[in-house]
């Protein structure tokens, strides 16, 4: 019998990872973000990287339809983002500092990274999709990134 939900939850939270926000946008040209937890790399030779969104989450169609997404890996100075885009907020780029990259999508000034990705395959991850893609480009910038463990943000200690 497979683990009960809570307990799977309750295990997975014990695990700390940096926290990414990732940014679209769908045909119609509308921005899509959200804070997504499932990031992972998977190879070098291509670069690759994985994430995995809900699929009952309301950007989910962008994601597809877009086909092209960025990964904003976030600094300790934007924990804020992290809940924003985690958030149901309507116009989640409302007074959110960004640029866009070679592919039009939104990158968020002030993260540590932001990989310019196109995705590869798609996949069937339960209540989530998996998305492939290659990392076409990547900015690097200088800093401390926010961390989240047991269910909250937290930052690196020197």
């Amino acid at each position: 019998m497979p683990i009960d939900q809570d307990e799977f939850r309750n295990a997975l939270s014990r695990f700390a990872s940096g926290v990414t926000v990732v940014t679209t946008k769908d045909a119609a040209g509308k921005f899509h973000g959200i804070t997504v937890s499932a990031f992972s790399s998977v190879s070098l030779d291509p670069p690759l990287i994985l994430i995995c969104i809900e699929r009952a989450t309301v950007s989910h169609y962008a994601f597809e339809e877009s086909g092209l997404f960025v990964v904003n890996f976030l600094s300790d100075r934007q924990l804020e983002l992290s809940e924003r885009f985690a958030s149901p907020v309507e116009d989640k780029f409302d007074g959110v500092d960004f640029s866009f990259g070679e592919f039009g999508i939104p990158i968020l000034l002030g993260s540590l990274v932001n990989l310019e990705c196109r995705i590869r395959n798609i996949g069937d991850g339960g209540d989530h999709t998996i998305f492939i893609a290659d990392v076409e480009s990547a900015t690097i910038n200088d800093g401390d990134p926010l961390l989240y463990f047991r269910s909250d943000y937290r930052q690196m200690a020197e």
